[in-house]
This record gives structure tokens, sequence and C-alpha cells, in this order.
């Protein structure tokens, strides 16, 4: 019987649960490392406060793509003109498009760094596979394999039983925020809430639940099926919460993890794929950097079609074009031209002489400042009675989402000056 109720919570694990292992992704992995290298402890709190943060805001941009059965692109066409979110869905393009050239670039290096031979030869293998794979596998399938491998980020946790931690330390980190005013502390912090609050995931998430109702004969946007409404925003609830929660504890292991092992030890600046990996030594041995490669793969092959899904929903629900990674190439040809596009022309950061790690790093702070004006742009889609009815966000989801943005769009305005 307990086997038999694993199996169906496995089945019942929809967009909020995928969303959140899709965060962890090779950018938010170089983010949080760093974050723990440079500052130690110092920015455990970021990590703390962001988990309600993404809750809200995802919950609220599923529940856009239940309650109205489209994506968040054309229900920002409904509120806003159409050049404003043209110009938010060019910018989420852009910030995707790095997004995923510094993750298939990482994939890269991380496979270099067990086997030896060419980074460039690896990463465009890296593209080709995903393009092939996000095309001509239906999505479902190719997630049920991949999820799996970025368990090996559970390693980070292990670290706990390893080494040892001053837990007064974590806690004051944790929930007593504090940090240097400074320009470089404020891009981290940027980076952090770029790499957790990313903009991707916002059209991401809608857009799956559409693709769940319209999979489902007997479902309907809870616009035209009020009754359906208390189960499905209660799944949306639970499963962001719970998606989201395995999101940041990984996160949290990995800042702290960074903090015990690298920064303790005086590496405060992670410069390259290596220097990140070491820090899996005390639980890995000679296998932290299989382990760290291993991580690295997963969570990239498992991100980059939800990154280059993104931006094409977004565009395809702009210009009306069918949308869906379930659908086959001849009957979607413009979605899949925006993710050849996007997975292309990310080849093009590999190519910077950026290392992988640096990279990843500063698509986090791309993301980071992108996300203000999305941002805004979902809290006024999500509070709208004339698109949502009676389903608006709740004042909870309200509250929280607008201090996200507030806290985001300060943190970004800072970062500037102060550079």
């Amino acid at each position: 019987m307990a086997a038999t109720g694993v199996a169906s919570l496995a089945k019942r694990l929809g967009p909020g649960v995928i969303t959140g292992a899709a965060d962890d992704d090779p950018s938010g992995i170089a983010t949080y490392s760093q974050a723990g290298a440079q500052v130690g402890y110092g920015l455990l709190w970021t990590i703390v406060i962001t988990w309600p943060m993404m809750v809200a805001v995802q919950s609220i941009s599923a529940r856009i793509g239940r309650v109205t059965g489209k994506g968040l692109a054309a229900n920002m066409l409904a509120v806003f003109p159409r050049w404003a979110v043209q110009a938010l869905i060019v910018a989420l393009f852009a910030a995707n498009t790095i997004n995923i050239g510094a993750d298939i670039s990482a994939m890269g290096a991380a496979v270099k760094l067990v086997v030896g031979g060419g980074q460039h030869v690896f990463t465009v293998l890296f593209a080709l596979l995903s393009l092939l794979a996000v095309v001509f596998v239906p999505y479902h399938r190719y997630v049920g394999v991949l999820k799996w491998l970025t368990f090996s980020l559970f390693a980070y946790v292990g670290i706990v039983f390893t080494v040892h931690i001053d837990w007064h330390k974590v806690a004051m980190g944790a929930f007593l925020p504090k940090f240097d005013g400074d320009g470089a502390t404020l891009t981290l912090i940027v980076a952090i809430f770029g790499t957790t609050i990313s903009p991707y995931l916002f059209f991401w998430q809608s857009a799956q639940e559409v693709e769940e109702e319209e999979a489902d004969p007997d479902a309907g946007p809870l616009l035209t099926s009020p009754e359906q409404a208390p189960r499905q925003l209660t799944r949306i609830g639970w499963e962001t919460w719970l998606g989201m929660a395995a999101s940041n504890l990984v996160a949290f292991f990995i800042m702290l993890t960074t903090a015990v092992t690298l920064n303790a030890t005086g590496h405060t600046d992670i410069q390259s794929t290596e220097q990140a990996a070491a820090a899996l030594k005390p639980i890995a041995g000679n296998a932290a950097f299989f382990l760290f490669s291993l991580g690295i793969i997963g969570t990239g092959l498992l991100a980059v079609p939800v990154l280059a899904g993104a931006s094409a929903y977004a565009a395809g629900e702009v210009f009306g074009w069918a949308t869906g990674l379930e659908k086959k190439l001849a009957e979607a040809r413009g979605f899949y031209g925006v993710i050849c596009a996007g997975i292309v022309l990310g080849i093009a950061v590999d190519l910077s002489p950026l290392d992988p790690i640096k990279a990843l790093f500063w698509s986090a702070v791309v993301n980071g400042v992108i996300v203000v004006p999305i941002l805004v742009a979902v809290m006024i889609v999500g509070s709208n009675s004339r698109q949502m009815g009676v389903f608006v966000a709740t004042r909870g989801q309200r509250i929280v989402g607008w201090l996200a943005t507030a806290m985001m769009g300060i943190a970004a305005v800072a970062m500037f000056i102060l550079m």
C-alpha cells in the first residue's frame, strides 16, 4: 500500500514540482555557491525569505493559467498595450537565451572536468541533444527521466553529517538579515533573487497549467468551470509549496556547503568549475567532480527546455501561434522555431571569455534585473477581476507578491547606483 501511495503521489506531481526542480539549474548552483564562498553564512537569509515569495508569485502565475485557460503573455495582452507586452517578451527571450548559453556551457565544462577533452565540443553536443529531445520527445517522457538526476543535488544536504558546522552562526545568518551595502554584495543579492525568483518560471508554470487543463477532457478554465476551483486551487497551493520548498532546501544547503568548505578555508571567490566542485569533497572525496558534474548536467538538461519553452510559450501567445511541448513539429513550427533560436543563440555565450561559472552568475544578475517589470505585470494581471473574475490572487499572495516586487526592484536600483 505504501509503495502504491508513493507512486500515486509521484504521478500527481505536476507543474509546481517540476518548476521547483528546474529552478535549481546550473545558474542557481553557481550563484548559491558563489554566495556561500564569498560571504559565508551571511546571505542565508535570502533563501529563507525567497521561499514564501516564490510560492506567492508562482501560485499567482499558475492560478492565472488555470483560471483563464490562457498563458501569462496572452493575459498581459488583455491588460497592457501590445508594445509593452512585446518589450517584456523580448527582454524575457534575451535573458533566457543568456541563461541557456550559460547552462549548456557549464554542462560542457562539467563533462570536461570528469573526462577531459574539449569543453566547446561538449557544449555544442549538449545544445544539439537538448534541441532534438525538446522537438522529438514528448516532454512528459523527457522530464520523467531527467528529474531523477537532480537528486544528486541532495549531496549538498549530506555535508551536514561530515563536517563541523556552527549552527548558531547558521541561525544568525538565516534569520537576522545583515549584509554590507557595497556594490559587490548587492550584485550578489540581485543574482540570488534573480536565480530564485526567475521570470521564465512564471511563464512556464502558467503555460503548463493551461496544457494540463487542455489535456483533460473533463477539465476547463475555472472561469467557465467554477465547480472545479476548490480542487484545482488546492492542488496548485500544496504542489507549489512543495516544489518551492524542495528548491529552496537545496539552495540553502548549496550556500551552506560552500560556506563551511570554501569560505572557511579562505576560498572566497569561485573562479572555475573545479573550485565550485571542490565544495563536495568532504562528502564525495575523489568523486566530488563526478557528483558535481552529474548535478550540473541533470539540472541543465531539465532547465534548458523550460527556459527555451518559456520564451516560446510567451512568443506564441503574443503572435497567436500553436504552442505546446507535447505537439509535433509540424503542428507548432513557430513555437519550436523560438526554442531552436534560443538554444542556437545560446551557444554564443560559450564563445565569450567568461568562465562558465562566471557566465552562470551573470545570467542570474540579468534575471534579477528584468524580473522587476515582469513581476509588476504578473501582479497586476493576477489582481485584475476583469481577467480573473472571483478567482483573483488571494490577499496573502498579493501582499507577499508585491513585497517581492518591491524588494527586488530596490535591490536592482541600489546595485546600479553602487556599481
